[in-house]
């Protein structure tokens, strides 16, 4: 299906000239007999651009893999209690598990249409593609707050908790397929590998830190029997956690707005 831009047959004159700017002003500047300077990988850290890619990854890859690695024991441990019959049928907790990972991952699939989000807003309003980016980002980031109401609403079914995380795992793919495309819009092509990598480096450590930080919540609530928001034990450690996942779409994309309020591409 993949085709070069040149020869894709929807690719208009103008995506063409944008895709293929940093080309064409690497030829001017050579015509011109200047030497191209590239960005070394500790002069990508003097500019906001890389800070803000960077914390918006470090505050949103985490709840992607905390989703990843805690909902199957979340699952079975705080919400599957015993044997279910659907149409007669009678499913132990085991296959109602991977009945639930399941339809909770295809719910996730609907993030395939993240990424045209940026494309309707251009065209509707002639914004920039940041800003057009940034906008989306906003959108998507208020859909991870319906996981305040998952474990409260696991109460009275699972499938609450498997929709709802769903849902909040589509909405991450979708900002994390437009904030990858962030670096694009702002770094000149040499630089595009190395950025990508800062902010794979920080979405890394931020997903370390809230799975390590996860799993001690988790034990701590277990033995101590705290207490949180009406939950008791491992319950109440979960639901801390939904909160941090909840909130950290748009403390990632306040700071990104306020570290890079406006389009300002590194030239």
């Amino acid at each position: 299906m993949y085709k070069k831009p040149n020869e894709h047959p929807k690719v208009n004159a103008e995506e063409l000239a944008y895709i293929t700017a940093d080309k064409d002003e690497a030829a001017a500047t050579a015509a011109a007999g200047a030497p191209e300077k590239k960005l070394s990988f500790l002069d990508c850290f003097k500019y906001k651009q890389t800070w803000a890619f960077a914390f918006g990854k470090f505050m949103t890859d985490g709840v992607w893999w905390f989703f990843l690695f805690w909902m199957p024991k979340y699952l079975k441990e705080q919400c599957i209690t015993g044997d279910m019959t659907i149409f007669g049928v009678s499913l132990s907790p085991e296959s109602q598990l991977i009945w639930a990972l399941t339809i909770l991952y295809t719910i996730v699939m609907i993030s395939l249409y993240g990424g045209k989000l940026p494309t309707i807003i251009i065209n509707k309003t002639g914004k920039n593609p940041y800003a057009a980016r940034m906008q989306a980002m906003l959108i998507f980031a208020f859909f991870p707050l319906l996981a305040l109401l998952a474990q409260p609403l696991a109460g009275y079914s699972y499938w609450w908790a498997v929709v709802i995380i769903g849902l909040a795992g589509a909405a991450h793919q979708s900002w994390s397929a437009n904030i990858f495309s962030t670096v694009g819009d702002m770094f000149p092509k040499s630089a595009i590998a190395t950025i990508t990598g800062i902010g794979g480096m920080a979405g890394g450590i931020g997903s370390f830190l809230i799975n390590k930080s996860s799993g001690a919540l988790f034990d701590h609530a277990g033995q101590t029997g705290m207490t949180f928001m009406g939950f008791e034990g491992k319950p109440a450690g979960y639901f801390i956690i939904f909160c941090v996942c909840a909130v950290a779409y748009l403390i990632g994309w306040t700071v990104m707005k306020t570290l890079v309020p406006k389009y300002k591409p590194i030239v």
